[in-house]
Order: structure tokens, then C-alpha cells, then sequence
């Protein structure tokens, strides 16, 4: 059992793909066009939000909406101990300086007390991750955020509509930054990515800095780079974002299927989902102290799995400069440890369940 399939086979899909492709090829336009307009417009509605930029990747989504909002040397960004490096490497690429907090043990994202007793002087944003496909809980950090003066961007690179007190990913934080990576629950074919935004300034500001620092050709009113959505992976999105509401729909059954199945296993910690959220389960990640034993007789059965995150980011050779080391963040370290993800994609069906929840049972010796 593979551990994700992009389904680009199927005929539906096939179809509307090439179709998207003749039409961009048609009309000759490769870049800012009519097809990244239109998806720029349709994935803010999607989102319940105002506006969308679309750029090249998720960690320019991160990055350039912090340079949008003013962070810069020196600026202290409040950031999980627990998440994908991007998250901290926008940081960094802005020059700002990482204050890395402990997880919600159950949910995997942003503690906010933590937050309330990480906020300083020099405090000037936080991000919170939307991980795995369950949203951060925002609200209390959109509070302190209010009180501090802070700047608050969701990293829901992983959560492309997850459900949030009656509201989707993107429709909460100051602005969010989305990856469109093919294995995202709404993936381009090739890298892309988007900040949603209810601020036109913001907005604006993003869409500057993505194309060169400029709204006009060959003028220049500040420093940017070239991050821009194309208009292919545009076209490509807009098929998928159709059926994406469908695809949630059914890796959320899926995920009830596996609870069904590997639920009563004692040792084994499921997915938690908050009574204020809808996880739209990006990954299905279990948890435990057996995990490597665990994975090595998946391997044997033929099943595929990968960790998210093997090596903690306070624990990485590229942020050694914090001085930070093992111990620092217990709760972020164990989860290094015991962290599983199954295989989960839309198409799989129950019968892809019942194979590998039968192969995990025989593993953990309860089969």
C-alpha cells in the first residue's frame, strides 16, 4: 500500500486537467493572467476571506506575508516548537528571530497559553499551524494578538479547508499562507502557493513584493522577488479546488474507518479532533512508543509510511545558532519519537483501510 496517490489518472480528473491545459495554451498567457484572477477570486471565496495572492510555494507564502506585514531584523516571531522547518525558516528569511513555543498535546498546534507567556517586548507576530489538517485554536490567539499589537499569520499549509468554529481556514488569522505542493489536500501539479487575506493593504503589499516590487512594468516602488503563481498550476488548481470540498469529505470518512478499526488499540493514540474543529485529515497520524517497531512491520506488510517530523526543528543543524538542545521542548521531542502517519488519500476506500489497520494490528500483536 503506497502511501499517497495523487489520483491524476482518473478519467473525471484526466480530463478536466487537459482541458485546463488546452485552455491556458489557447490563450497564450503564462503568466498573471485570467486563470491565476480567477483562482485568486474563487479559492478567497472558498476560504471565506476577501482576497487571495497566489505565489510560488508555501514557504514564499509564509515569508512574503511577513514581509507585507512589517516583520523584519530583529522582531521577535512566536512559532511551535512542533511543525515543518518552513514555518521557521520565514522567519529567518526575513530576518526575524524565532520564539519557539510547546504544542497542544491532543491537538499538535499552538498552545495559546503558551503564546500569552512567550509574548515580550520585542514580540511582533505569531504564527500558528494548522497541522495535519486540524485547524490551530485562533481565537484566543487573535485575542492576544489584539492585546499586544501582534500580528498573527496561519500556517495552514496542511489544512485547506478545515473547519474552525463555523469557519474555514483562512477566514480567521490577519492572513494565512496556503502550499499547493501536489500532496496537499488541494495540490498544484508542481509547487505553488497563496496568502488569503481580509486586508487589501496586505494584499496589495503581497502582490507587490511577488512580482519584483512593482504594479507597473519596468517601475519599481519596492524591493521584491519573483514569486508568481502561474497561470498552469492556476488552471490546474481550479480543477481541484472543485473537488475539494468532496475529497475532504471522504478522507474524513476514511479517518472515521480507521478509528473504527484502531480504536480499541491500547498503546495507540489516534488523531484527536477539537469540538471546535473539522479536521479534513491531510495526514492520519498516529502515536506510539512503538512506533519504529511499528513502522518496520508495516514495511514488511507492504505498507508505506513516513514521519512528520523525525528531527524536532530546535534539533536541526540549520537553526543551531539558537544554542537550543534536547530537553528544551518535552513535549515536541516525544511526539518526534512516537509519531506515525498511515497512508490516507481520497481514493484509497475502506478496503485500503482495512489493509493496513489489519497489518498495524498484527504489528502490535492484537490482530
Amino acid at each position: 500500500m503506497k502511501f499517497f496517490d495523487l489520483e491524476l489518472d482518473q478519467p473525471d480528473t484526466r480530463k478536466a486537467l487537459d482541458a485546463a491545459y488546452r485552455r491556458v495554451m489557447a490563450s497564450g498567457r503564462l503568466i498573471l493572467g485570467p486563470e491565476l484572477e480567477a483562482f485568486e477570486g474563487e479559492f478567497a471565496a472558498f476560504c471565506g476571506s476577501a482576497h487571495c495572492a497566489g505565489v510560488g510555494n508555501g514557504l514564499d507564502a509564509l515569508s512574503l506575508a511577513l514581509r507585507a506585514a512589517g516583520i523584519s531584523a530583529g522582531d521577535e516571531v512566536i512559532v511551535p516548537a512542533h511543525t515543518f522547518a518552513a514555518t521557521w525558516l520565514a522567519v529567518t528569511a526575513v530576518g526575524g528571530q524565532l520564539k519557539p513555543v510547546e504544542v497542544d498535546p491532543t491537538t499538535y498546534t499552538l498552545d495559546p497559553d503558551a503564546v500569552r507567556a512567550a509574548i515580550g517586548p520585542r514580540t511582533r507576530a505569531v504564527i500558528p499551524v494548522s497541522l495535519y489538517g486540524h485547524p490551530a485554536d485562533l481565537d484566543p490567539i487573535m485575542a492576544l494578538a489584539r492585546e499586544h499589537g501582534l500580528f498573527v499569520l496561519e500556517d495552514a499549509a496542511q489544512s485547506h479547508g478545515a473547519g474552525y468554529r463555523g469557519r474555514r481556514a483562512g477566514a480567521t488569522a490577519h492572513a494565512t499562507a496556503f502550499s499547493f505542493y501536489p500532496t496537499k489536500n488541494l495540490g498544484a501539479l508542481g509547487d505553488a502557493g497563496a496568502v488569503v487575506t481580509a486586508d487589501p493593504a496586505l494584499d496589495r503589499r503581497i502582490r507587490q513584493l511577488r512580482n519584483y516590487g512593482s504594479e507597473r512594468k519596468y517601475v519599481h516602488e519596492i524591493e521584491g522577488v519573483n514569486s508568481r503563481l502561474d497561470e498552469l498550476q492556476a488552471a490546474f488548481l481550479r480543477v481541484r479546488l472543485a473537488r475539494l470540498e468532496r475529497n475532504n469529505g471522504r478522507r474524513r470518512d476514511l479517518a472515521d474507518h480507521y478509528a473504527e478499526q484502531l480504536g480499541d488499540l491500547s498503546g495507540l493514540t489516534l488523531p484527536c479532533e477539537a469540538a471546535w474543529a473539522e479536521h479534513v485529515y491531510h495526514l492520519f497520524v498516529v502515536r506510539t512508543p512503538e512506533r519504529d517497531r511499528l513502522q518496520d512491520e508495516l514495511r514488511r506488510a507492504g505498507v508505506e509510511t513516513l514521519i512528520h517530523y523525525p528531527v524536532p526543528c530546535h534539533l536541526q543543524a540549520a537553526f543551531a545558532d539558537l544554542g537550543m538542545k534536547a530537553g528544551d521542548f518535552p513535549i515536541t521531542e516525544t511526539l518526534a519519537q512516537e509519531v506515525l502517519s498511515l497512508p490516507l488519500w481520497p481514493g484509497m476506500g475502506r478496503d485500503g483501510v482495512n489493509r493496513v489497520a489489519g497489518a498495524a494490528r498484527a504489528a502490535l500483536g492484537r490482530g
